[in-house]
């Protein structure tokens, strides 16, 4: 999780980076707030950050966002801050790394979005399924990401860890904090 004991830091600004599971960039969001990091638990925020995708094409957010990672979860969670309500967007991925470079994760094109009504899609499967055979995801991988899908879609339809409305109650106030 934490490569040569470096653990990001509360106030620190990192990039999120993602991989493809060749090791490949798939894409960045270079400036996020670390609100918390302990040893399973790391999150942070953004607010118009630039991301830069594998092409080198560049786009900013829309938004202050959440984003969250838990060491035992194949997956992430940004939580989207609209005129709407809370927007979620979850990437089915490995447990996040930490190192000098930032927060890290290979994504594996499974998403689950959820609109503030509560309903959610998953996204994206022909994609992990034309990525599975290209990259040759092993039978463990699949086993992995379809058990913690399962998972995700639990805690979605129970607002369950960044779902919970106290969560976004503490984490807005904590953001809101760290910005005095």
């Amino acid at each position: 999780m934490y490569k040569d004991g470096i653990r990001p830091q509360k106030g620190d600004i990192v990039k999120i980076i993602a991989y493809k599971h060749d090791g490949s960039l798939h894409r960045i969001w270079h400036k996020n707030t670390v609100l918390e990091a302990d040893e399973k638990v790391v999150i942070l925020s953004n607010n118009k950050t630039s991301v830069t995708e594998s092409d080198g094409r560049t786009w900013v957010t829309k938004e202050m966002a959440l984003v969250y990672f838990h060491a035992d979860c194949w997956f992430n969670v940004v939580c989207m801050f609209r005129e709407d309500g809370v927007h979620y967007y979850c990437n089915l991925s490995t447990p996040f790394a930490s190192d000098v470079d930032g927060i890290k994760y290979i994504d594996y094109d499974l998403d689950i979005k959820r609109y503030p009504d509560g309903k959610y899609f998953l996204l994206d499967e022909d994609e992990y399924n034309t990525h599975k055979m290209k990259y040759n995801y092993s039978e463990n991988i699949d086993k992995i990401l379809k058990y913690n899908l399962s998972k995700l879609q639990h805690w979605v339809e129970y607002n369950l860890g960044p779902f919970s409305k106290e969560f976004i109650h503490v984490w807005i106030e904590k953001y809101e904090n760290s910005k005095k």
